[in-house]
Formats: C-alpha cells, sequence, structure tokens
C-alpha cells in the first residue's frame, strides 16, 4: 500500500466534540497541508458527555464545504446505544448531514450477548442514512466478525480500520486480532475498508501509523481501500 495516494480521512474531530483539540479550520488546513483531496469532520452525537447539542448539526449549513483548496464533508459519528442498534440521532436529523458514521462507545453503550451485539450492528448497518462502522474491530463489544462483513457487502456500508483504536496508550489488547480478522473476511469476500485516522487534533489527520502492518500480515488488497479515490469513496457510498 502506497500511503501517498491517499486522498482523503473522513473519521475526524474538531474542539466541539468536548475531548479534540483543533479548530474546524485548523483541521481543514492541516489537511490540505497533507495533501488530502477531501477531509470529513464527523463530530459526536449527543450520547458522549460533553460533545455538541443537536443545534450545532442543524447549523452546519453555514460551513463552506470547501477551504483551502481541499473539500470538506460534515456530519456526525453517531452511537450505537444497545444490542438492539438503536441510534442516538433521529432520521430527521441525520438526513440533513453529509455523513454519518455509527461506531459504539464504552460511555454510552448497553451491551448484550455476542450474537445479541452481532445484531445490533447490523441493524446500524443497514439503516439507510449510516455510511461508515466506526472501529468495530476495537473490542468494546463482543462482535461476530463475518455476518457484519456480509451486511456490509449487502448494505454498501463502509468497514472502518481505525488507527486510534491501535495505539498502545489505549489499551485495546485485542484490536489488533479483531482488525486483522475484519480485513482477512473483507478480502474473502470483496469487500472494500475505509481507513480512518480517528484524528481528535490536526497533527493527526491521515496518520495511519499503525495499520500498513496490518495490510500486509493479511496481504490486503490495494483496491479493496477506499481511501485512495474520493471518486470511488462517494460512488460506493452512492454520495452527491
Amino acid at each position: 500500500m502506497d500511503f501517498s495516494k491517499i486522498e482523503l480521512d473522513v473519521h475526524t474531530h474538531t474542539v466541539a466534540s468536548g475531548h479534540a483539540y483543533s479548530s474546524l479550520q485548523e483541521m481543514v488546513k492541516a489537511a490540505s497541508g497533507k495533501g488530502l483531496k477531501l477531509l470529513g469532520i464527523t463530530e459526536h452525537a449527543p450520547g458522549i458527555p460533553g460533545t455538541c447539542e443537536p443545534i450545532y448539526f442543524r447549523n452546519l449549513h453555514v460551513v463552506p464545504r470547501k477551504m483551502y483548496g481541499i473539500d470538506l464533508m460534515l456530519g456526525a459519528e453517531v452511537n450505537i446505544l444497545d444490542s438492539k442498534g438503536t441510534l442516538d440521532m433521529d432520521d430527521k436529523l441525520m438526513a440533513t448531514l453529509d455523513l454519518r458514521i455509527a461506531g459504539i462507545h464504552s460511555l454510552c453503550f448497553t451491551p448484550g450477548t455476542k450474537d445479541e451485539n452481532t445484531a445490533g450492528m447490523i441493524t446500524a448497518i443497514g439503516n439507510p442514512f449510516i455510511n461508515i462502522i466506526s472501529h468495530p474491530g476495537d473490542g468494546t463489544a463482543e462482535l461476530n466478525f463475518e455476518p457484519i462483513v456480509v451486511a456490509a457487502k449487502e448494505n454498501h456500508t463502509l468497514l472502518e480500520i481505525n488507527n486510534s483504536s491501535l495505539k498502545p496508550i489505549r489499551h485495546k489488547d485485542s484490536a489488533r486480532e479483531n482488525n486483522l480478522e475484519i480485513l482477512r473476511l473483507c478480502k474473502k469476500y470483496d469487500v472494500p475498508v475505509i481507513l480512518g485516522s480517528d484524528a481528535h487534533i490536526s497533527f493527526d489527520i491521515a496518520n495511519y501509523e499503525f495499520l500498513p502492518s496490518l495490510l500486509q500480515e493479511t496481504e490486503f488488497p490495494d483496491d479493496l481501500i477506499i481511501n485512495t479515490s474520493v471518486d470511488r469513496f462517494k460512488s460506493y457510498l452512492r454520495l452527491k
């Protein structure tokens, strides 16, 4: 994988999420400086303590979608709240966003059994508003990955291979093996993945430092990594 060909990073957060440290403009400038063509900023939805209120998302129409020579997509990282796949943002608000990511976070997730958690994530994958599942392999919830990969293929929903989850300081002990399993299954079923920095500061945009070893170990095909083409990314998710 030639990481110089990366064109996009769409899972990032600004100070609006409450526990991130760069402004929106700082994030876009950094992305432009790194040669990206597209930046996604997906603030945490209300289930995360300290994040922005719904009015923040309702007012995103005021922000230009092109800055400093880079295209910008603004959205949310919506929380999967339970093993039924309940989300913490309603359809009306999600419909106004450029991009919707859904993920499980320990601060606001009520777990069930492994099979129940898997069913809940599959429900989120099948939600027509959800484009990407964030860090499914981080180990927050026990999951069966094969049916998740199959569901992602059926629904044209991207599964994220999340760099931040693999940082040693995060102590997510199962993240590496889980992500290896996801990559092997995506390779088996010919399902594209998206690499995500999950940047909470501008310096981390397009930082995928822990991912090359996983891609090499699984001999993951370059053409299944969606980050190398903005057009293919938008086409796969059926985005305008």
